[in-house]
C-alpha cells in the first residue's frame, strides 16, 4: 500500500520527472527517422507540344456558315506604343482560311487583277512548282471539308458554288494552280523555300519562289522573288536588328503540323486592295518639313492583316498566307475606338523603332486623322 506522505514530498516528485523524462528520451531516440533522404535536384522537363501531318487532315466544318449574314473578322490589335515582334500565336489548319460576305466582290476583284495585271500578282520559279503543286492538291481537299456550303465535291473535283466554277482536284501546272487559288480564295499566298546556307553555323535561309498576291499593301510582289527573308525586308527600319536573326530560326525550325498567326495595322489614306506603292517613305525619298498628306477622311482606312505561317508535309516549303481587312476610320470613331486608334498612330514613334513614323508615312497623315479620330474634326 502506497503512502501518501511519501508520494507527496518533493524528493519523490523530483524521481518521477526525472524518470519520465528518460523513458521519453528512450522512446525519441530509439525510434527511427520517418524524414525521406534528400533527393538530387533534377529539373522539370518543359512541355514540347506534338506535331504531326494529321494537323492537315484534322479539319473541323463549318456546316452552317451563311456567307450572306457572315461579317466580316474585326481586327483591333493596334497598341499604345508600337514594339517591332514577331508576335505570334498558335492556331490551327481549320482556321487557315476565313470567309464573310465580301466574298463575291473579292473574288470578282481577284479575277480581274489576275486578269489584268498577272506580271504583278503572279509569278514563281522552277523551284516552287512541287510545293505549289502539293498545296494546291490539299487545299482541294481543305476547301469542301471547311466550307462545305461554299465548295461541294464533283466526281473530278470542286464546285465553287458563288462562282459556278469547277476547279480541278489536281494540277501540275504552276501558273494554273496559282490562279485557280486567287481567284478562288479570297486569301493571298506565298511560297518559300530553303537556301543552302553560306555560313555552317547558320540554318537555313528562306528566299521567295512563289506567290500570289493580289492585294499588297503598298509593294511589288514581284521585286520581291527569289530574294531571301532579310533581303525581302531591307526596307522596313529595324528588321535587321530585332527580327533579322529570330526570324531566320523560327522559319527554319518551324515543325510540319504547327501553323502560326499574327496581325498587324496601319493607316492608308485610299481603300484600294492592290496597291504597290506610295504607303512607304524610302531611304532616299524626299519629304518636305512640314508637309501633309491630302487627307480624304471618308476614304481613309484602318489596313489590318490576318497573317498565318506553317510547313507543307511533302516538300517542307513554308506557306506564308494572309488576308487583308479595311475599316473605314469614321466606323472605327464611331463603334468608340477612336481615341485608342490616335493613341496607337502617336505612339508609333514611342516604341522600340520610331522610324516607323517615317516609314509609314505617319509623319504627314497623322495630324488630320488623329484630330478626326478624337472628334475634334469631322469628315
Amino acid at each position: 500500500m502506497i503512502h501518501l506522505d511519501l508520494v507527496q514530498s518533493p524528493f519523490s516528485w523530483a524521481l518521477l520527472l526525472l524518470g519520465v523524462l528518460v523513458f521519453a528520451a528512450q522512446r525519441v531516440l530509439g525510434k527511427p527517422s520517418t524524414k525521406p533522404a534528400p533527393r538530387p535536384f533534377t529539373p522539370r522537363a518543359k512541355h514540347h507540344p506534338e506535331y504531326s501531318e494529321d494537323a492537315y487532315h484534322d479539319i473541323e466544318p463549318l456546316h452552317s456558315l451563311h456567307l450572306a449574314s457572315e461579317q466580316p473578322i474585326q481586327l483591333r490589335t493596334f497598341k499604345p506604343k508600337y514594339h517591332l515582334t514577331m508576335a505570334l500565336e498558335n492556331t490551327t489548319m481549320s482556321e487557315l482560311v476565313a470567309m464573310d460576305n465580301t466574298y463575291e466582290a473579292r473574288i470578282k476583284l481577284r479575277s480581274d487583277l489576275i486578269r489584268e495585271n498577272t506580271h504583278e500578282v503572279l509569278a514563281h520559279r522552277p523551284a516552287a512548282g512541287p510545293a505549289v503543286s502539293e498545296f494546291y492538291a490539299w487545299m482541294m481537299e481543305y476547301l469542301p471539308s471547311r466550307f462545305p456550303t461554299v465548295y461541294t465535291r464533283t466526281p473530278t473535283g470542286i464546285l465553287n458554288t458563288v462562282t459556278s466554277l469547277t476547279l480541278p482536284r489536281n494540277t501540275t501546272d504552276t501558273e494554273q494552280a496559282l490562279t485557280l487559288l486567287g481567284s478562288n480564295v479570297d486569301t493571298d499566298f506565298l511560297f518559300l523555300l530553303p537556301a543552302p546556307a553560306t555560313d555552317a553555323s547558320d540554318g537555313p535561309k528562306y528566299s521567295l519562289e512563289g506567290f500570289i498576291t493580289c492585294f499588297p499593301s503598298g509593294f511589288s510582289t514581284r521585286s520581291k522573288l527569289g530574294l531571301s527573308l532579310a533581303d525581302i525586308h531591307t526596307p522596313v527600319p529595324g528588321y535587321a536588328s530585332k527580327l533579322q536573326k529570330p526570324m531566320d530560326r523560327f522559319f527554319a525550325s518551324l515543325p510540319v503540323g504547327r501553323i502560326v498567326k499574327r496581325h498587324n495595322w496601319t493607316i492608308t489614306t485610299k481603300p484600294d486592295l492592290f496597291v504597290t506603292s506610295g504607303t512607304h517613305i524610302h531611304a532616299g525619298d524626299q519629304v518636305t518639313e512640314g508637309a501633309q498628306d491630302e487627307v480624304d477622311l471618308a476614304r481613309t482606312v484602318l489596313r489590318c492583316e490576318r497573317q498565318t505561317l506553317h510547313r507543307l508535309p511533302g516538300t517542307k516549303a513554308l506557306v506564308f498566307a494572309f488576308k487583308t481587312y479595311t475599316y473605314p476610320i469614321g466606323q472605327v470613331r464611331g463603334e468608340g475606338s477612336g481615341e485608342a486608334l490616335a493613341e496607337a498612330i502617336e505612339g508609333l514613334g514611342r516604341g522600340n523603332v520610331p522610324e516607323m513614323t517615317v516609314y509609314k508615312r505617319q509623319v504627314l497623315w497623322a495630324p488630320r486623322v488623329t484630330a478626326f479620330l478624337r472628334g475634334e474634326i469631322d469628315e
